[in-house]
């Protein structure tokens, strides 16, 4: 965080600023930002209540790669951005922004957060935006989307939840690189049920009868279940929770916990063990409120505890062949998989993903990150449905089931890819067999992999195999991997 009054003395000037936060309170733009032109790169004055910027921002700052300007007072977007060269990322988060200029937006966008606004339309001018990835709309009031935005090739994230869309364009699964789409609380998917009554078959949990003990992360704890004087159970705790500052880019925690309730259960999903009620926080209906900015606790449930030896699989890395004059690789401390560890993984990953969409639930955030693996259980686990989306029943998203699900597979395909390059090449894990014949089992698998790679990630969305199939691969390859496996030889 930056001081405002030392900007204001100069003491930042020529001091080689690459980045600049102002949280202060700030009627007009500073215009000694400007003279940062040199150097500047990012610039954050989120929550100060600007609501302009100056006219000659692009010329004055032409090395602007990143703009954010959340919880301010733009009800317009400012055209003056289209102006920017090098800009790449532009965030306005919660500003109550109502219109979008035609042309407003700059040349080499590749990011744009408009979470939380009051937009009702996005200009046909975003087409020319062909370098954009990320697309975060939650929380406005779209009805729709520019035909012309399918000339965005590059987008992979689309975040379209809690707006008023009807039905999802067709020309969404025209995008080859879209891996991350989400669209609860629209007219076009299932509505979110309200948490007042616990499913079939969950136990209804009291909070006087938990104990929280540690937290875990911002919405989850560790604790205890007392489930009578006597005896007690070890248990995660989780929350759902809309932010206080305003809306969430990927979505409102009530669909969220809708999707955890309706995900039923499977081995590749944390256990859920009941539905908790009776919270101090929680109002009688559980619903949405908005007001001052904020909303109360939509609900919370109580899940199996992880064993420590769960870890994002984004933290697997390759073992280094490279040693230090102690003898130790350089990655010794990070974990790393064997290919039949590996592919178990994959496999109950997969049937997971079959299993969630068969009953019209589409995770919208399958990657490295949401997964959670144990290599010593060989074991993985689907975790964050923050950004998921129920599409089953008579909404009319159910009508491009085919084409969601598809969606996720080239998500699902990155997966692959990310475990392809950590996978450890001189184990092929499991009994038996020489050193030549794990490492002849290894490359096999990894061949394999490779190929069903290829068919998840293949730019035609039509042209990519269904969970099921995936499910169906894979499992052919473990039995593949069984037969080809030959018994230890005791030599003679």
């Amino acid at each position: 965080m930056h001081d405002l009054e030392t900007l204001k003395s100069g003491g930042y000037r020529g001091a080689g600023l690459t980045q600049l936060r102002l949280a202060c309170p700030l009627t007009s733009f500073p215009e000694e930002i400007l003279e940062l032109g040199d150097t500047l790169e990012q610039l954050d004055l989120s929550g100060t209540g600007l609501s302009s910027l100056p006219t000659n921002l692009g010329s004055a700052l032409p090395k602007l790669k990143s703009a954010v300007f959340s919880n301010c007072t733009f009800k317009v977007f400012p055209r003056v951005l289209a102006s920017c060269a090098n800009l790449e990322t532009v965030v306005f988060r919660n500003n109550g922004m109502e219109k979008i200029p035609e042309d407003a937006f700059p040349p080499h966008l590749r990011c744009l957060v408009l979470t939380g606004n009051c937009l009702t339309s996005v200009p046909s001018s975003i087409s020319r935006c062909d370098g954009l990835e990320q697309c975060l709309l939650v929380g406005n009031q779209l009805r729709d989307l520019p035909p012309e935005m399918a000339d965005c090739k590059k987008l992979s994230t689309l975040r379209l939840s809690s707006n008023n869309i009807s039905t999802l364009p067709s020309w969404l699964y025209t995008l080859p690189d879209l891996r991350f789409l989400s669209f609860a609380n629209n007219p076009c998917a299932s509505p979110a049920t309200n948490g007042i009554h616990t499913p079939r078959g969950l136990a209804s949990i009291a909070w006087s009868d938990l104990e929280i003990q540690q937290s875990l992360d911002a919405d989850t704890s560790q604790g205890l279940w007392h489930q009578s004087p006597h005896y007690a159970e070890d248990v995660a705790i989780k929350l759902f929770r809309d932010p206080i500052d305003g809306t969430d880019d990927d979505g409102f925690a009530a669909d969220e916990m809708s999707a955890y309730l309706a995900a039923g259960a499977h081995e590749s999903l944390v256990t859920i063990l009941g539905q908790i009620h009776g919270h101090p926080d929680e109002d009688d209906a559980t619903t949405r409120e908005e007001g001052e900015g904020k909303t109360t606790l939509q609900g919370g449930i109580v899940t199996q505890l992880l064993l420590d030896s769960y870890i994002p699989l984004s933290t697997f890395t390759t073992p280094s062949t490279t040693t230090t004059e102690e003898g130790a690789t350089d990655n010794d401390a990070a974990p790393s998989l064997d290919t039949k560890t590996a592919l178990q993984m994959l496999t109950g990953i997969a049937s997971c993903l079959a299993h969630l969409h068969s009953r019209g639930i589409a995770h919208g955030s399958v990657r490295p990150e949401t997964v959670f693996a144990s290599a010593a259980d060989a074991h993985a686990l689907l975790t964050h449905f923050r950004a998921a989306t129920r599409y089953g029943g008579g909404c009319s998203a159910a009508a491009q089931a085919d084409e969601i699900e598809k969606v996720e597979v080239l998500a699902f395909g990155r997966v692959i890819d990310f475990v392809l390059g950590v996978v450890d090449r001189q184990s092929a894990g499991g009994g038996g067999g020489g050193d030549d014949e794990k490492e002849g089992q290894g490359e096999e698998v990894e061949t394999g992999l490779r190929g069903l790679r290829d068919r998840c990630v293949a730019a035609e969305v039509t042209e990519r195999p269904g969970f099921e199939e995936v499910v169906e691969v894979l499992e052919g390859m473990m039995g593949w991997r069984g037969m080809m496996r030959i018994p230890d030889v005791v030599p003679a």
